[in-house]
């Protein structure tokens, strides 16, 4: 049996014609980069996400920087982010020409750890009034703890901006009520990347807000600065997200909540089935109802790699997410990091395998997918 990692092919039977069509009307349109289609859908995003603005832009990647540069972060500021995470959420710091600093995670769902952070801001005391933002990432579907990041952040005045790509429709029970992924910082980042629980058909991203003064400035920094035809107030870049990717997400965003439920199911059964001595499954910190499992990410204890070799010899799709911690990245070594700072970071670069956790996932599939872990460690 073949168990793809994940099968977008699937996903299109139950929307090609629907997909089609929206493309179809795009072309019709002749408005392929910004215009109603784009806008209907940034209105579609905020409402899901529950913000008051939604600025479509060309990628998550962009999503991030467009946001640093609405803040002015630059040469000689620090941003705090997580160690363990996409390039993307450390690249964009360097980006901006601000210095990263990196946190260890929490072990049992891999996101920031508070604790770590709370560390941070206690030995470093010279250096908080360069720190100007904090990047949590809601790492494979889960909030990270947001409240206590946010009471951090609060306490020194700094920014938060929610790296949502992994998390759109994630929620967390906040003490002031239950809120969505996004919602929570000053800006949250989105990605519409094809393999994301809400992918496009091509890249594209979103950044919500409920600041009207950032909202206009990122509508203004997607689109080199301009805010009057050839009229530049700042230098921005072109970060516009086209037609067609709104399209896309706006044939598929009725669906999304039912493929959501769908991953639940499908990562309940695992819970229940995948029950190995050195098999640790995902900790859904807030219940099982608040993650989306953009991935279903194992813990083994010993032998990852042959299980990894083990996996694509039978043709069961796997994945490592992610094999090199920030800190060990040779683009950041001039940082001078240690192994010993982030040591959750580095257990689980080295001990983690995401397995197949798609909707149309059968259940045939999740039990040839358990039958061979099980038979790996027998």
């Amino acid at each position: 049996m073949k168990v793809p990692m994940l099968d977008l092919k699937a996903q299109l039977e139950t929307i090609r014609e629907d997909l089609k069509s929206a493309i179809d009307d795009v072309i019709e349109s002749t408005r392929y980069i910004g215009g109603p289609m784009v806008e209907r859908c940034e209105e579609e995003i905020a409402k899901y996400v529950g913000t008051k603005y939604a600025v479509g832009v060309s990628s998550g990647t962009d999503a991030l920087l467009v946001s640093l540069m609405a803040l002015n972060i630059g040469y000689g500021d620090i941003v705090i982010t997580t160690d363990y995470s996409f390039f993307a959420t450390a690249g964009v710091i360097s980006r901006a020409g601000a210095k990263p600093v990196f946190v260890d995670i929490d072990p049992d769902t891999y996101n920031i750890s508070p604790e770590h952070l709370e560390n941070w801001f206690s030995r470093n005391k010279d250096d908080i009034k360069k720190v100007k933002a904090i990047i949590p990432v809601h790492l494979y579907g889960q909030c990270a703890d947001m409240d206590s990041i946010l009471s951090i952040a609060e306490r020194y005045e700094i920014p938060v901006i929610e790296d949502s790509a992994q998390a759109i429709g994630a929620k967390y029970p906040s003490k002031d009520g239950v809120k969505k992924a996004g919602q929570m910082g000053l800006l949250g980042c989105f990605s519409f990347f094809p393999s994301k629980n809400l992918g496009a058909i091509g890249d594209g991203g979103v950044v919500v807000t409920d600041d009207e003064e950032l909202y206009q400035r990122i509508k203004s920094l997607r689109n080199h600065g301009e805010e009057v035809r050839y009229f530049h107030s700042f230098v921005g870049g072109n970060f516009r997200l086209d037609a067609i990717q709104a399209a896309a997400i706006l044939v598929k965003i009725p669906h999304l909540e039912r493929w959501h439920e769908m991953r639940r199911e499908n990562a309940k059964y695992y819970d229940m089935n995948l029950k190995i001595d050195g098999v640790k499954t995902p900790y859904p910190k807030y219940g099982r109802d608040f993650h989306i499992y953009n991935q279903y990410v194992i813990s083994v204890r010993d032998r990852r790699d042959e299980l990894l070799d083990f996996l694509n010899e039978n043709e069961i799709g796997c994945k490592v997410y992610y094999p090199v911690p920030f800190h060990r990245q040779k683009c950041f070594s001039h940082l001078a990091y240690s192994d010993s700072e982030f040591p959750n970071s580095v257990y689980a670069s080295q001990h983690t395998i995401a397995i197949p956790v798609y909707p149309e996932l059968t259940r045939q599939m999740q039990d040839y997918v358990k039958e061979k872990i099980g038979e790996f460690f027998t």
